[in-house]
Protein backbone atom coordinates (compact mmCIF):
# COMPACT_ATOMS: atom_id res chain seq x y z
CA UNK A 1 0.00 0.00 0.00
CA UNK A 2 1.46 3.69 -0.71
CA UNK A 3 2.49 5.57 1.72
CA UNK A 4 -0.26 8.60 2.29
CA UNK A 5 0.84 11.92 3.29
CA UNK A 6 -1.60 13.22 6.00
CA UNK A 7 -3.70 16.55 5.06
CA UNK A 8 -6.53 16.51 7.55
CA UNK A 9 -7.42 14.42 10.18
CA UNK A 10 -11.27 14.54 11.61
CA UNK A 11 -12.06 13.49 15.22
CA UNK A 12 -15.69 12.50 16.51
CA UNK A 13 -16.74 11.22 19.41
CA UNK A 14 -19.26 8.76 19.79
CA UNK A 15 -21.20 8.66 22.83
CA UNK A 16 -24.67 7.03 24.23
CA UNK A 17 -25.98 3.92 23.13
CA UNK A 18 -24.41 3.50 19.89
CA UNK A 19 -26.80 3.91 16.85
CA UNK A 20 -29.41 5.78 19.81
CA UNK A 21 -26.19 8.35 20.98
CA UNK A 22 -24.69 11.07 20.40
CA UNK A 23 -21.60 11.81 17.77
CA UNK A 24 -19.86 14.99 18.14
CA UNK A 25 -16.35 16.31 16.79
CA UNK A 26 -13.50 17.61 18.46
CA UNK A 27 -13.81 21.11 16.75
CA UNK A 28 -17.58 21.09 17.87
CA UNK A 29 -18.84 21.89 14.30
CA UNK A 30 -20.89 17.98 13.86
CA UNK A 31 -22.83 18.12 17.52
CA UNK A 32 -25.70 16.21 16.83
CA UNK A 33 -27.84 12.77 18.24
CA UNK A 34 -27.58 9.66 16.09
CA UNK A 35 -31.22 7.23 16.08
CA UNK A 36 -31.87 4.06 14.41
CA UNK A 37 -33.64 4.80 11.26
CA UNK A 38 -37.78 3.45 11.82
CA UNK A 39 -36.63 0.67 9.46
CA UNK A 40 -34.42 -1.22 12.09
CA UNK A 41 -36.94 -0.67 14.37
CA UNK A 42 -35.76 3.32 15.81
CA UNK A 43 -37.56 6.27 15.95
CA UNK A 44 -35.82 7.95 12.68
CA UNK A 45 -36.00 11.58 13.95
CA UNK A 46 -32.30 11.78 13.87
CA UNK A 47 -29.46 11.12 11.31
CA UNK A 48 -27.73 8.03 11.40
CA UNK A 49 -24.41 6.47 10.24
CA UNK A 50 -25.93 5.40 7.02
CA UNK A 51 -27.08 9.04 6.38
CA UNK A 52 -23.58 10.57 7.75
CA UNK A 53 -21.88 8.29 5.10
CA UNK A 54 -24.09 9.34 2.29
CA UNK A 55 -23.62 12.70 3.08
CA UNK A 56 -19.67 12.73 2.75
CA UNK A 57 -19.37 10.01 -0.12
CA UNK A 58 -21.64 12.28 -2.16
CA UNK A 59 -19.90 15.68 -1.35
CA UNK A 60 -16.47 13.98 -1.69
CA UNK A 61 -17.61 12.53 -4.94
CA UNK A 62 -19.46 15.52 -6.36
CA UNK A 63 -16.24 17.49 -5.24
CA UNK A 64 -14.09 14.74 -7.39
CA UNK A 65 -16.39 15.00 -10.44
CA UNK A 66 -15.65 18.84 -10.41
CA UNK A 67 -12.12 18.63 -10.03
CA UNK A 68 -11.52 16.35 -13.14
CA UNK A 69 -14.56 17.74 -15.24
CA UNK A 70 -12.66 20.91 -14.40
CA UNK A 71 -9.29 19.83 -16.03
CA UNK A 72 -11.24 18.88 -19.12
CA UNK A 73 -13.30 21.94 -19.46
CA UNK A 74 -16.67 20.84 -18.77
CA UNK A 75 -19.45 22.73 -17.37
CA UNK A 76 -20.68 21.24 -14.18
CA UNK A 77 -23.72 23.84 -13.60
CA UNK A 78 -26.35 22.05 -11.79
CA UNK A 79 -24.98 19.18 -11.44
CA UNK A 80 -25.43 16.63 -9.05
CA UNK A 81 -24.67 13.72 -6.94
CA UNK A 82 -26.76 11.51 -4.67
CA UNK A 83 -25.41 8.70 -2.57
CA UNK A 84 -27.71 5.86 -1.81
CA UNK A 85 -26.42 4.16 1.34
CA UNK A 86 -27.92 0.87 2.05
CA UNK A 87 -27.14 -1.50 5.38
CA UNK A 88 -28.13 -5.34 4.87
CA UNK A 89 -26.61 -8.56 6.56
CA UNK A 90 -24.22 -10.95 4.74
CA UNK A 91 -23.49 -14.07 4.75
CA UNK A 92 -21.06 -14.65 7.65
CA UNK A 93 -24.17 -13.49 10.05
CA UNK A 94 -22.41 -9.44 9.90
CA UNK A 95 -23.61 -6.44 8.37
CA UNK A 96 -22.56 -4.46 5.05
CA UNK A 97 -23.05 -2.05 3.46
CA UNK A 98 -23.97 -0.92 -0.95
CA UNK A 99 -23.88 2.09 -2.01
CA UNK A 100 -25.65 3.59 -5.39
CA UNK A 101 -24.19 7.22 -6.73
CA UNK A 102 -26.53 9.01 -9.20
CA UNK A 103 -24.80 11.51 -10.81
CA UNK A 104 -26.10 14.33 -12.88
CA UNK A 105 -24.35 16.71 -15.38
CA UNK A 106 -26.79 18.39 -17.47
CA UNK A 107 -24.70 20.68 -19.52
CA UNK A 108 -22.91 17.63 -20.76
CA UNK A 109 -22.93 15.24 -23.18
CA UNK A 110 -23.73 11.51 -21.28
CA UNK A 111 -20.38 9.73 -22.70
CA UNK A 112 -18.03 12.90 -21.97
CA UNK A 113 -19.99 12.30 -18.63
CA UNK A 114 -19.13 8.94 -17.97
CA UNK A 115 -15.37 9.48 -18.86
CA UNK A 116 -15.57 11.88 -15.80
CA UNK A 117 -17.28 9.69 -13.43
CA UNK A 118 -15.00 6.92 -14.11
CA UNK A 119 -12.02 9.68 -13.40
CA UNK A 120 -13.71 11.00 -10.40
CA UNK A 121 -14.15 7.35 -9.29
CA UNK A 122 -10.48 7.04 -9.40
CA UNK A 123 -9.62 10.73 -7.36
CA UNK A 124 -12.25 10.38 -4.65
CA UNK A 125 -11.40 8.88 -1.55
CA UNK A 126 -14.45 7.31 -0.68
CA UNK A 127 -14.30 5.60 -4.02
CA UNK A 128 -10.96 4.11 -2.85
CA UNK A 129 -11.90 3.60 0.57
CA UNK A 130 -14.59 0.98 -0.54
CA UNK A 131 -13.09 -0.31 -3.75
CA UNK A 132 -13.29 -3.80 -3.35
CA UNK A 133 -14.99 -3.75 0.09
CA UNK A 134 -18.35 -3.04 -0.75
CA UNK A 135 -20.53 -2.66 -3.84
CA UNK A 136 -20.62 0.62 -5.97
CA UNK A 137 -22.90 1.34 -8.69
CA UNK A 138 -22.87 4.66 -10.52
CA UNK A 139 -25.88 5.85 -12.38
CA UNK A 140 -26.74 8.64 -14.34
CA UNK A 141 -29.43 10.48 -14.09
Amino acid sequence: MAHMNSLYTASVAATGDGRNGHVQSTDGVLDLDVRLPRELGGSGDAANPELLFAAGYAACFHSALRLVAGQAKVDTTDSEVVADVSLGSNDAGGFQLAVRLEVSVPNADEDVVRQLVEQAHQVCPYSNATRGNIDVAIDLA
